[in-house]
């Protein structure tokens, strides 16, 4: 299991890897006003709604359930539950694009209404979300085929997927010159890499020979069961959907700049989040699924301890970097072109506030995985609804003092609140069973983490005062030599906590 989460980590962090240089395009090209508000409020809405439909939703319920059916029925009932989905899938995907497109700036209005007093960037964001809203129908096809693969313990190609939207949108703003504005050439890069991810993860479903078809649907157990999970899935993703809608909504309101400021620091939460938390939840749910199936409850246990134990080894020390020295990070990455010092302060001073729901960001996947893996999707429903009720309660109250600070604050209070009550019920439950390895890896985790905080702390300003004198990228260089010293600072310590029987064990992992 560990290999395969290091096979999807490592294509994820090759996909933010490229993410990141589109985002350095990103800022030097469009910086941080109008036309980038409006570019990330257009990119906002089609992945808010793949989020509610696609990826949260539709994952949570479909990967256990074709599982489940190609395992108890055979590869032909699963052929043709996948066919009866994917039918309906198309079709419903074709009508919300529809209506998106003749309505968006009816949208636009409910989303985003601080735009609506200030109309160049209510206009363009309008155009904006025309040309990548079709980005939604595509990525829902690439979520279901992913899904099959995942299914099928074949991981690589959906998780390489992304790569290609980070190279379509640099190809296209290296050639903005040629579009109306930047913001132009970013939806258009959006729009092409859709068609091209479908390309990539649909041609290797059809490889292995389950490549779904448009088939006569029809209401069938399996389909009903599906609906049955997927139907409070999709209220929970709708919930947290919800709380960053608020964000989009809110931050609105705010001077131009705070859409962006809370972009730039998201995209580099997401980093841990995407390579770590998500590589871990994708992995661990049919591995946990195929388990249970099997009546093997201590090995379905086993696999979602040690994908927390592995979650935490490299999520620590992303936690302590974004919280001690997050100005030095958005400075050395970003600030170039049209990206400002003081854009880097804003979105620093966002990026630290997103630090603090940082754990509970990265291990969510992995712990409603114990529901999903059941069948249970209502379950963390309530515990995401809860949550995104808090998120968007502290949203309001922190707006005003902090602005987008407050906003991605609140989606940390909300992060924690969600974690803390997906545990509480599957301790209720009986469904996790922490054993004694996972906690004193956290509390040795925990010591290695304050030392690597320590560390960054004292080291900082020595380190900006010896390259103070450097007449290239001085930032760079400082944010450079504080990652390999912290580095070798938490590696020692982690190997000094652990030892070489930890080690051991984690390579054994890996060649099983």
């Amino acid at each position: 299991m560990i290999e395969r989460i290091l096979t999807v980590g490592g294509f994820t962090l090759l996909s933010r890897v490229t993410g990141f240089i589109r985002d350095l395009i990103l800022a030097a090209v469009l910086g941080a006003g109008p036309v980038a508000d409006a570019f990330f409020v257009a990119l906002r809405l089609p992945n808010h709604f793949r989020a509610i439909f696609a990826e949260g939703a539709f994952n949570a319920a479909f990967v256990p359930a074709y599982a489940r059916i190609r395992e108890q029925g055979g590869a032909e009932r699963a052929g043709l539950f996948a066919d009866r989905i994917f039918t309906l899938l198309l079709a419903s995907q074709v009508v919300l694009l529809a209506v998106a497109l003749v309505f968006t700036s009816g949208v636009i209005e409910v989303l985003a209404p601080g735009f609506a007093n200030d109309p160049e960037r209510f206009a363009l964001s309008t155009e904006l979300t025309r040309i990548t809203f079709p980005y939604l129908l595509l990525i829902t096809l690439v979520t279901l085929y992913g899904g099959i693969l995942n299914a099928l313990q074949r991981f690589a190609s959906a998780a390489a997927a992304p790569i290609l939207l980070n190279l379509s949108m640099i190809v296209a703003l290296l050639l903005a010159v040629y579009f109306p504005t930047a913001g132009h050439a970013a939806a258009w890069g959006v729009m092409i890499s859709g068609i091209l991810q479908a390309m990539l993860v649909g041609g290797d479903t059809w490889r292995v020979g389950a490549l779904p078809r448009l088939r006569a649907f029809k209401w069938d157990a399996d389909v009903k069961q599906f609906f049955k999970a997927l139907v409070p899935a999709t209220v929970g993703s709708a919930g947290v959907q919800l709380a960053l809608f608020a964000d989009t909504i809110i931050a609105s309101f705010l001077p131009a700049g705070a859409v962006s400021a809370l972009y730039y620091a998201d995209r580099l939460n997401q980093l841990p989040i995407g390579v770590i938390g998500i590589a871990a939840g994708t992995v661990v749910l049919p591995e946990m699924s195929r388990r249970l199936a099997a009546g093997d409850h201590q090995g379905a246990a086993h696999a979602q301890n040690r994908a927390a134990e592995f979650t935490l080894l490299l999520g620590v020390p992303c936690l302590v970097a974004f919280f001690i020295i997050p100005d030095l990070i958005m400075r050395g990455l970003f600030v170039r072109g049209a990206f400002t010092t003081a854009d880097a302060d804003a979105a620093g001073a966002t990026l630290a506030a997103y630090a603090v729901g940082l754990l509970p960001f990265v291990l969510i996947r992995s712990a409603v995985a114990t529901f999903f893996a059941r069948g249970d999707t209502a379950t963390p429903v309530k515990a995401a609804l809860i949550a995104a009720a808090v998120n968007i309660g502290f949203k309001v109250l922190l707006m005003g003092p902090l602005a987008q600070v407050g906003l991605a604050l609140a989606t940390a209070i909300g992060a924690w609140i969600n974690l803390g009550l997906v545990m509480w019920f599957a301790h209720r439950a009986n469904h996790v069973r922490i054993d004694a390895r996972l906690r004193q890896s956290m509390a040795k985790f925990a010591l290695a983490g304050l030392v690597l905080a320590a560390v960054l702390w004292l080291s900082y300003a020595p380190v900006l005062r010896s390259v103070a004198g450097w007449h290239g990228p001085r930032d760079l260089a400082a944010l450079l030599i504080l990652t390999v010293l912290g580095g070798l600072v938490y590696g020692g310590v982690v190997v000094v906590l652990f030892g070489r029987s930890w080690l051991t064990t984690f390579r054994a992992h890996r060649r099983r």
